[in-house]
């Protein structure tokens, strides 16, 4: 028991049954698929409720106990743990709802726990107005269900269409709940429930809350009465009702009363319908195909018992409290025995059928005719249902079809009668008590009943029987396609009828008549025959002549009595001055004159608003002459009243325009408005008295409405500019200003008789300002001031009204603020919630003003910018300001507030919330005004909840539908849906506009944001929680949320696209602004999953609508890059796991959510993982096939076809039309141009353009149709673009910003892989559109740079590997794909998109840096043998490389001449690339193929020689401003190139040839060295601009580099390159000297230096010269002289850089560069030790190339053996004028031996880290990444895979840096040892010492240390004391501790390196040259 006593917290009596209707509304109304099923549970569970229908669950003790002890025990809750606690107010608000439902305790409970939950949907109402709101609803649902289900019965009447299975299903259902006494039941609950009872109840239990409060109950009470009502309507049109039924449903008629204007109500109404049809036997005529079943079926036929009961109950005496219903149901009967007794099964019935008579006889006694009109007609609800009409309409032609006798007793009857009349009107007497109007009133019921057609059914055409042979189809009678075939019998009677009783009609009957064929001419077929009967009834104008009188009934007669009244009435016309005008005498007219006449203009002027063709025959006619007539009847004496009724009339004919632009002068003529005063008239004439004077005193102004209608139909057809031309100024003025200044402004001040007719005026004025500002478009020439010539003078010229009316809005003017507070007004009446006299005329005006108000907003920025542009002293303010200003009704600034509470009343009042929402978009684009709105709509609490109510109730709307293409506007429900549709449209644009504007904004506050405090600080929450409103965010959530659990996905997406994609952009922009994003995220996350549940049901697929698709889609995937990108960063693992596996699986879902969080790698990484992986099948991963649904071709619009416009205007005209939308896209103006095309039309003249409009006319819609075209091609490329930029950008984040250990590396390279192929595949198909090739190609770039990437970590960790297999995860041949379809891509892109191939240019590169080697640590143990080298087979990256080559050269010319062609012209970036890929391709071809193609084609020489062309930019680049550096990237990456050329012997001596050096030799570039303390201070402060000396380092370094591998590459023409490199470093022999004796060495200075000594060390010799023939003898002793000059320079540099000025720098460095002084010194020592290593090469190669032997080489050192002093202390002069001292070289070779042991020590320790990598503690491993991360903290955030991957990296560089190191040391010890062994050998063993004295001995010329001018310090003599020194200095610097350091130097290295045995060989020498005795 206690299970079931758990509380279901959706409540049992609303929840289910919400869901039942839901059901049953899908499966029936909206025809769901698969809703069968569903269907069919839902009965079958709710079976009980509507058997036992409305019944509550009835109170219990063992309930109310429970409920009681609720507070204290708690109480369980459905799918809820344990029991919870409810508070006491709770429980006793349960008792008091049990007690005034009588429902269970339990119920009454869970009602309240609902209204609870629900209460955010309810703002401003407690849980207990809720739960009262929740039980009704529930009731309606049952209601609703009951009659849907009744409806989809089959039978006899009507059919929904349904399937078979369907109504298979609801026939069986509702077959059994009839057999239950569901009638009886129905009819029970209809007495029942009273709407004054409930509320009485309600009010008593304070169960009632505000208006709306009160209004919605009470509408949901009506609507459940009426839905049971109308569920037994429907049965009884489907299927008879049993007999004990019917009677009871008789028995509940008897004692039906009406309503108090003597109508039924509309409850009341569907039960006498219900009888009406299970008394209708007429379907019977109808041949349809289950005609049979349907008799079979029929009780009337079939039961006899059925016809009795019913019959005596009808023919019973006993009067029933409506004896006119009674009358009804008398008639209905005795129509049904008449057909009945026409029937073979009517045989047995004779004793019934025979009494058809008698019942008719009653029922006509019973004022059959005039109950139908006033209880029937008159009801609301009747012209709401089609098949009430369809039922009376049938009710009434059997009548007249079935009973001719009766109808000709009626037509006896009335003949009488009216002569009685006649005859007691002669004698003045009594009219008799006898007389009866049964016709009469058959007559004005006809007449009305037709004259209502809101379905556009044309009853009334079953009256008019085609007598004429038909030739226009058009005119056809009701049977159509049968022109020639006699009409059915009923017809052929019905229109006997019509003209029967036209023949001798008496006079009483007259207007009756009249009044009948206005009712019969509703519809444009039915005018028709009205006209030609009224045109052939009449007699000719001859017979006329003669005395001889036609009908009286015809046009003839009609109008020839106007002409007389007309003739009559002119006579009496009196003096506008004189005093009695004001009561005219009135004796022209009787009141039933009046009444004729106006019957009579009322048929006209429905005949001639239906046919067009009478419309012009009658104005036409020469005799009639209606219009002038009617005009001259309005200037006579005239009752107002009929006045109206001939303004109206001539509003009918004003339909037609060229009727109208008469009409229009005519008026003028007339001068109805008195627009021409005459000199000497004192007042005014015309309309504007009879208003002020006749109307206002009688309180009635039925003469200004017809004038303002006739108005607002002549606007709308013709304005003529040069309306009163000649008598006044002419224009459209005097009209405006009359309906301003005497109409509009005084109507609220005006008496009104009739309330509702005060806004019937404002409604009818307000119409023809709309129209007017509607068609006004403002023009230059409206600002300009014209004047216009009259009788002489000049006068100013009126402007078009719509300028008149925009100026008045755009003041603060009277008809501005009675606009605005009409408004304010309207919205309080509707507050009210309660009905008033005019309310829908109220509504209409308030629309109008609306209209007005948008229509200002959308022009007054065109109109204010002619205004500017004109200068014209106008003053007018923006009408958004002017809506701030201060309302006097509430000396409050709330216009906008007022404006946005229609939105509230939306689902009354759908037209103004929409055009409110319209507005409220205009304002929002104003960010002041914004900031002010946020104050005014929070400004008051409750204003400010209605205010959010107002926008969620428009966006919660649920009968919103949006338009398509090929829907019409007739169906008046689908109209308001679509009006829903567009206002929920206007809401999210006003959103989307606010959230790109500062803070606070609208949008912020509509969304449920802080607006008072930060806005980051909000906590978004669900409404009702923490008392949260439910927001617009909410709203759209909800929206979109609807159907995310089920397959299909996001019902939004399909049933209105263009709006659930505005509802993703606003949830991207929330997610994406800076302020919001953190508060939405985290709700998205967690209170709704809302990224998952969307992205899953990805891609959108849209037939009918792609581009919506497309945008959904984008903007979703842009939100999901997002949170991806925020979960990353915030270690939310799980969260980005989650969409990860979502948007990559490519294995069904269901395993991963079934076993929670696994990963992807633990799958597959495991056996049965693999096993799984192969068993299951695989699907397409979310990625690709979003991809997929993006269709990258397009249909291009074709050329247009013309044959009168000239296309390239044309062209011209569409491009000046064009302008961006709001959405981005560059589209056409399709009404402007149209505008302008049929204005260019209309210009044309002459005879010739005429004949050719429609011509020309069908060319403009060609043009047009074309455009739209367009703008969709437009449209749907721009979408694409969208949807493939945040499809890039949400691959981009997966693969960079997400953990990389989210996805396996295998898999990771595998995804990449089939994004890559597929990218291709669909941008290389032959229909791929151009537009979307540069998203591709960036696409690509990324996916390739990843996959090198991963291919390269993976290797990195799984070194070794690639030895023997290749690459672990992707294979060869896969990659090899990727490589055709790129190179394919490259290829299909041709001449253009240059800017294009930079990024497919950039992805080459990334793909061919897979195949490259990554660095290995030299460990100096590779002392395999050559030969072993050799022989080694071949490892994965040489193999990838050759066959990438082969794939590359299998492209041919092809690809050469496009890569060429882009490194030598274009866009620089292009270029770089391009530049880059050669250089690339050219390392990698062994066969030199390109390089032969680049030498060849001319390519390589065009290099060469546009570096002439970039000295220029490149000396640019040195001035101190920063430039742009376009120019030095592109020319640092020639150099490059031509590097990599001059590395092969052939690359290099085609330079040669092509003159490079030539080239270079002329730049200037290289003498422009800046000065680098001047700049110093000129930094970038962003360090991104180099500083002016960085500069022009990167401009000599590459020349330097270049020229150093020409050198080592040309070693078999090696004289060749030497002498032209030496040729550059003579021409730039300053710069070379300046950077040579440079003193400041820092880092940039010595790498300069290492590659100038480098070359200098290989050109600046003595041989060169004497090679290159190219230097003249003259030149020659220059070229000695600079060559000398380089060496002394050299030989000073090793000075300072071998002595202590290195320890300086060194630290120098360490303190210049605190975040890693490590490595800038370590990058400072290699460049030292290789100027050395350099220049101590130059000293080796100076001495052998001088001579072979000792003893004639020459010295470049000095025999001193001390060590230097301090050489920085030296004077430069000094240093600069001695040569070096032996002793330097000493020096330098012992600290090179000290240098090497300890760089050996560390590389020794660095290779062993690296070998127990995984051993090293954390903290090591920290130190050694630190270089590669930048940021405090960076190092802590990477994963430790990353981290060792890193550590790795350093030590290899750390280790291949102490290699190079060591190499150099052990280098420069060589060197040393050489040197100095050839100098000693030299001093001590073949020079002879010198007197001081003898100066010229052949041992002068021994030191060619060449000074300028050859000046010799001193230096030339050696005495024996200086080589004695020498010696004892050697012996002791050279000792034994060196020696032995040496030789182990060459034990540790140069064993494996260099030459073994070398130092050895030296060390031996020296030391016996050293220790050899003194001879």
């Amino acid at each position: 028991m206690a299970a079931q006593m758990a509380v279901n917290s959706g409540a049992s009596l609303w929840g289910p049954l919400k869901e039942l209707w839901e059901t049953v509304d899908g499966a029936v109304l909206r025809r769901q698929p698969e809703s069968i099923h569903l269907l069919d549970l839902q009965l079958k569970k709710h079976k009980a409720h509507f058997l036992s229908l409305f019944r509550n669950p009835p109170k219990s003790a063992e309930q109310r106990e429970k409920v009681r002890k609720a507070s204290t025990e708690g109480i369980a809750i459905q799918g809820q743990q344990g029991s919870r606690l409810l508070p006491e107010q709770l429980l006793k608000e349960a008792f008091i709802l049990s007690d005034l439902f009588d429902i269970g305790e339990l119920a009454a409970l869970e009602l309240l726990l609902a209204g609870e939950q629900q209460q955010p949907h309810f703002p401003g109402l407690t849980r207990g107005l809720v739960a009262v709101l929740l039980y009704w609803d529930g009731k309606l649902c049952v209601a609703n269900s009951l009659r849907t289900l009744i409806q989809s019965r089959h039978g006899k009447t009507f059919t929904l269409d349904l399937s078979g299975e369907l109504v298979a299903l609801t026939m069986r259902y509702t077959d059994e709940l009839m057999n239950q006494g569901l009638t009886k039941r129905i009819l029970s609950l209809v007495s029942e429930i009273n709407l004054t009872r409930e509320f009485e109840k309600l009010q008593k239990e304070r169960g009632l809350g505000n208006e709306k409060h009160r209004k919605e109950v009470a509408d949901l009470i009506k609507e459940s009465r009426q839905a049971l009502a109308d569920s037994l309507f429907s049965w009884t049109c489907q299927s008879p009702l049993t007999k004990d039924d019917t009677l009871a449903l008789i028995g509940h008629l008897e004692t039906v009363t009406v309503q108090a204007d003597g109508s039924l109500d509309s409850v009341n109404m569907a039960l006498v319908m219900a009888l009406l049809y299970c008394l209708d036997v007429s379907f019977i005529e109808q041949g349809t195909e289950d005609r049979e079943d349907l008799l079979q079926a029929l009780p009337l036929l079939t039961e006899r018992q059925y016809v009795s009961a019913v019959h005596s109950r009808l023919m019973d005496g006993q009067t029933w409290k409506l004896p006119g219903l009674q009358a009804v149901c008398r008639l209905a009967w005795s129509l049904s025995l008449r057909v009945l007794s026409q029937l073979p099964q009517g045989c047995g019935l004779v004793e019934f059928t025979e009494a058809d008579e008698a019942l008719a006889d009653q029922a006509l006694l019973g004022d059959v005719f005039l109950f139908m009109k006033e209880g029937v007609l008159d009801s609301e609800s009747f012209s709401h249902e089609e098949f009430y009409i369809r039922r009376l309409h049938s009710l009434i032609t059997d009548f007249l079809a079935l009973m001719p006798m009766k109808v000709k007793q009626l037509r006896n009857r009335a003949d009488e009668d009216a002569r009685l009349v006649h005859m007691s009107q002669q004698m003045d007497s009594e009219l008799p008590s006898s007389l009866r109007k049964d016709l009469d009133h058959l007559m004005i019921l006809i007449g009305e009943f037709y004259s209502k057609d809101s379905f556009g059914l044309e009853l009334g055409l079953e009256f008019w029987c085609p007598t004429e042979s038909l030739q226009h189809t058009s005119l056809q009678g009701s049977y159509l396609g049968m022109a020639l075939q006699r009409p059915p019998h009923k017809q052929v009677v019905l229109s006997k009828f019509v003209r029967q009783m036209g023949d001798l009609l008496p006079s009483t009957l007259y207007i009756s008549y009249l009044r009948m064929l206005k009712g019969l001419a509703n519809g444009p077929q039915c005018a028709h025959y009205c006209f030609s009967l009224l045109k052939t009834n009449g007699a000719t104008h001859s017979d006329n002549i003669q005395g001889v009188s036609g009908s009286p009934v015809s046009w003839e007669h009609f109008f020839h009595s106007l002409m007389l009244y007309h003739e009559n009435l002119r006579r009496d016309v009196p003096n506008p001055d004189a005093t009695q005008y004001r009561h005219p005498p009135l004796r022209g007219i009787t009141q039933r004159e009046l009444e004729g006449l106006t019957s009579f203009l009322q048929l006209l002027t429905t005949v001639i608003t239906w046919s067009e063709n009478a419309r012009l025959a009658l104005c036409e006619h020469p005799q009639w002459t209606p219009v002038v007539v009617m005009l001259g009847l309005l200037q006579c004496s005239v009752p107002p009243v009929l006045k109206a009724e001939v303004l109206h009339c001539l509003a009918a004919f004003g339909k037609s325009p060229e009727i109208a632009a008469t009409l229009w002068q005519s008026l003028e003529y007339t001068q109805i408005l008195q627009t021409v005063r005459a000199p000497g008239q004192r007042q005014a004439a015309g309309i504007e008295v009879e208003l002020n004077e006749i109307e206002s005193s009688c309180e009635e102004y039925p003469l200004t409405r017809g004038f303002c209608h006739l108005i607002s139909t002549l606007v709308e057809s013709s304005l003529p500019v040069n309306l009163g031309a000649g008598l006044r100024v002419p224009g459209f003025e005097p009209y405006l200003n009359f309906l301003r200044d005497s109409v509009f402004l005084p109507f609220p001040t005006r008496a009104y008789r009739r309330p509702a007719e005060k806004w019937e005026v404002a409604e009818t004025v307000l119409e023809v300002f709309h129209k007017l500002l509607r068609d006004y478009e403002p023009q230059p020439a409206d600002f300009v001031q014209e004047l216009v010539e009259l009788q002489g003078e000049q006068l100013p010229a009126h402007k078009p009204p719509g300028h008149s009316i925009m100026f008045h809005l755009l003041n603060d003017s009277p008809v501005l603020a009675l606009c605005l507070s009409l408004l304010e007004e309207g919205v309080r009446q509707l507050d009210t919630y309660s009905p008033f006299p005019g309310k829908k005329h109220l509504e209409s005006a308030v629309l109008h003003c609306l209209g007005l108000l948008d229509l200002a907003l959308q022009k007054e920025v065109m109109f204010m910018d002619l205004l500017r542009e004109s200068q014209a002293s106008l003053l007018v303010s923006p009408l958004e300001q002017l809506l701030q200003g201060v309302s006097p009704q509430t000396k409050r600034a709330d216009h906008i507030v007022n404006v946005a509470r229609y939105l509230y009343h939306s689902s009354s009042n759908p037209e103004a919330a929409f055009q409110s929402a319209k507005i409220l978009r205009h304002i929002a684009n104003y960010p002041k005004i914004q900031n002010r709105l946020v104050g005014d709509f929070t400004h008051d609490q409750t204003v400010s909840e209605k205010l959010m109510a107002g926008f969620v109730e428009c966006l919660d709307n649920e009968e919103a539908e949006e338009r398509t293409e090929n829907t019409d506007d007739s169906d008046p429900r689908r109209k308001v849906a679509r009006i829903r549709h567009e206002t929920q449209i206007h809401i999210l644009n006003l959103l989307v506009t606010s959230l790109e504007l500062k803070t606070p904004n609208l949008a912020l506050y509509l969304l449920g944001y802080e607006v008072k405090k930060p806005v980051s600080s909000t906590n978004l929450q669900d409404p009702g929680v923490l008392g949260c409103p439910r927001s617009c965010l909410h709203a759209i959530l909800s929206l979109l949320q609807r159907g995310t659990e089920k397959r299909s996905g996001p019902v939004l997406i399909r049933q209105a696209p263009h709006l659930a994609q505005l509802c993703y952009q606003v949830i991207y922009q929330l997610c994406a602004c800076l302020e919001t994003s953190g508060p939405a995220m985290r709700y998205l996350r967690t209170s709704q999953d809302f990224l998952f549940s969307h992205l899953q049901h990805l891609p959108f697929i849209l037939p009918s609508d792609q581009i919506a698709a497309l945008s959904q889609m984008s903007w979703l995937m842009k939100t999901a890059a997002i949170e991806l990108r925020v979960t990353s960063l915030n270690r939310q693992r799980s969260h980005t796991q989650r969409l990860v596996g979502l948007l990559l699986d490519d294995q069904p879902h269901s395993q991963h959510t079934a076993n929670g969080e696994l990963c992807m790698e633990e799958e597959t990484r495991s056996v049965s993982g693999f096993l799984h992986f192969d068993t299951v099948s695989k699907v397409r991963r979310k990625l690709l096939s979003v991809l997929d649904s993006i269709d990258f071709s397009q249909d291009m619009p074709e050329l247009l076809q013309l044959d009168f416009f000239e296309r390239t205007q044309i062209e011209q005209v569409i491009a000046n039309c064009e302008h961006v939308s709001e959405q981005g896209h560059t589209v056409c103006n399709v009404k402007l141009l149209h505008r302008v095309l049929v204005a260019e039309v209309n210009a044309l003249q002459g005879l010739a353009a005429i004949g050719q409009r429609p011509l020309l006319m069908e060319e403009v819609n060609s043009i047009l149709q074309q455009v739209v075209e367009r703008n969709r091609v437009r449209r749907s490329l721009s979408a694409k673009r969208h949807a493939l930029r945040s499809w890039r950008s949400l691959v981009e984040t997966l693969l960079i910003a997400c953990p990389s250990d989210l996805i396996p590396a295998e898999d990771r390279q595998l995804i990449i892989r089939e994004l890559l192929l597929d990218l291709h595949d669909k941008v290389l198909s032959d229909d791929a559109a151009g537009e979307l090739m540069p998203i591709v190609a960036g696409a690509v770039f990324t996916l390739t740079a990843h996959l090198s990437q991963s291919v390269s970590s993976e290797q990195q960790q799984g070194v070794g590997l690639e030895a023997s297999s290749g690459f672990a995860s992707i294979a060869n041949s896969a990659l090899h794909l990727v490589l055709r379809k790129l190179l394919d891509f490259i290829l299909c892109t041709g001449g253009g998109y240059q800017r294009l191939r930079a990024h497919l240019y950039g992805s080459l590169l990334y793909y061919l840096q897979i195949s490259q080697k990554p660095e290995e640590p030299d460990t100096l143990q590779t002392g395999t043998a050559m030969w072993e080298r050799l022989t080694a087979p071949e490892d994965g990256f040489s193999k990838l490389q050759r066959e990438n080559l082969s794939i590359i050269e299998s492209y041919g010319k092809a690809l050469m001449e496009v890569v060429c062609r882009d490194a030598c012209d274009g866009h620089e970036i292009s270029r770089m690339l391009a530049l880059a890929v050669l250089d690339r391709i050219l390392s990698i071809d062994r066969q030199n193929q390109w390089l032969v193609y680049i030498c060849n084609s001319g390519y390589l020489r065009s290099l060469v020689e546009s570096l002439r062309q970039d000295d220029v930019a490149l000396q640019s680049l040195l001035t101190p401003q920063p430039p742009l550096l376009k120019a030095l990237y592109i020319y640092e990456s020639k150099m490059a190139l031509l590097t990599r050329v001059a590395t092969t012997g052939q690359g290099a001596v085609e330079l040669l040839r092509s003159g490079l050096v030539a080239q270079l030799i002329e730049c200037q570039v290289f003498d422009m060295i800046p000065d680098s303390d001047a700049h110093r201070t000129m930094r970038d402060p962003s360090g991104f601009i180099p500083s002016p000396v960085d500069r022009y380092r990167q401009i000599l370094l590459p020349t330097l580099r270049l020229f150093q591998v020409i050198l080592t590459s040309t070693i078999m023409n090696h004289q060749q390159g030497a002498a032209q490199v030496l040729q550059w470093l003579v021409v730039h022999a300053d710069t070379i000297q300046s950077l040579l004796r440079c003193q400041d060495l820092s880092m940039g200075v010595l790498q300069e230096l290492s590659l100038l000594t480098g070359i200098i060390s290989k050109t600046a010799l003595p041989g060169a010269l004497e090679m290159n023939g190219e230097v003249n003898s003259g030149a020659l002793p220059e070229f000695q002289g600079h060559i000398n000059r380089f060496q002394r320079l050299c030989l000073s540099l090793l000075g300072r850089l071998a002595g202590s000025e290195r320890e300086r720098l060194l630290k120098q460095a360490e303190i210049a560069a605190p975040t890693d002084p490590a490595d800038r010194r370590e990058e400072m020592e290699v460049a030292m030790q290789q100027v050395c290593a350099n220049i101590m090469e130059y000293c080796q190669t100076l001495l052998l190339q001088s001579s072979a032997q000792a003893q004639f080489s020459f010295c470049l050192f000095s025999p001193s053996g001390s060590e230097p002093a301090d050489l920085s202390t030296t004077l430069p002069s000094l240093a600069y004028s001695q040569a070096p001292s032996l002793g330097l070289v000493l020096y330098l070779l012992k600290n090179s031996a000290a240098d090497f042991f300890r760089f050996h020590q560390s590389h020794r320790q660095s290779l062993g880290k690296l070998r127990g990598l995984e051993q090293l503690p954390p903290e090591e491993l920290k130190e050694l990444c630190q270089g590669f991360v930048s940021g405090p903290g960076g190092v802590e955030k990477i994963s430790s895979v990353q981290r060792s991957l890193l550590a790795r990296r350093r030590l290899v560089q750390l280790i291949n840096s102490r290699a190079k190191l060591l190499a150099l040391c052990s280098y420069i010890i060589e060197t040393c040892l050489f040197v100095l062994w050839r100098h000693l050998e030299f001093y001590l063993l073949h020079c002879t010492p010198t007197d001081l004295k003898d100066s010229l001995l052949p041992g002068a010329g021994l030191y060619k240390s060449q000074l300028a001018g050859g000046r010799g310090l001193g230096l030339s003599r050696v005495s024996q004391q200086d080589l004695d020194l020498l010696k004892s200095d050697m012996a002791a610097g050279f000792g034994e501790a060196l020696q032995r350091k040496l030789l182990e130097v060459e034990g540790l290295y140069s064993q494996v390196r260099s030459r073994y045995t070398f130092i050895q060989a030296l060390v031996r020498r020296i030391r016996g040259l050293v220790q050899q005795p003194k001879s």
